[in-house]
């Protein structure tokens, strides 16, 4: 399950255009898709002065299969890509537990094993 209530940040943004292009197969960050979506809330939750008012990774993410163009199945190479994207662009250089690598992960894990 992933963290809805964590204020979105860049690695989030990242990982959530790497699922975004992985899942359409086009190669390109769409624009006002998902992952214009959630690099718009880092914007918006840098300028938010209370934690409340900060655009969280739920917001952001429900619905985001209907909102893609086009969708596939996770696989373990998506996955991959998603944990590089995750990993690259936090200054920790960690994935969250329950972010949106690990939803991707857990996602291809489940559908290898159909």
């Amino acid at each position: 399950m992933v963290a809805g209530d964590k204020p979105v940040n860049q690695s989030d943004a990242a990982a959530v255009q790497a699922v975004e292009v992985r899942a359409t197969g086009l190669n390109v960050n769409i624009t006002g898709g998902v992952g214009a979506e959630a690099q718009f809330a880092v914007n918006v939750n840098e300028q938010a002065m209370r934690d409340e008012d900060k655009v969280t990774l739920g917001d952001v993410i429900t619905d985001a299969t209907a909102k893609l163009v086009r969708n596939k199945p996770a696989t373990r190479r998506d996955a991959e890509r998603v944990v590089g994207a995750e990993l690259r662009n936090n200054s920790n250089v960690s994935t969250h537990p329950r972010g949106v690598a690990a939803a991707v992960t857990e996602a291809a894990r489940l559908n290898q094993n159909i």
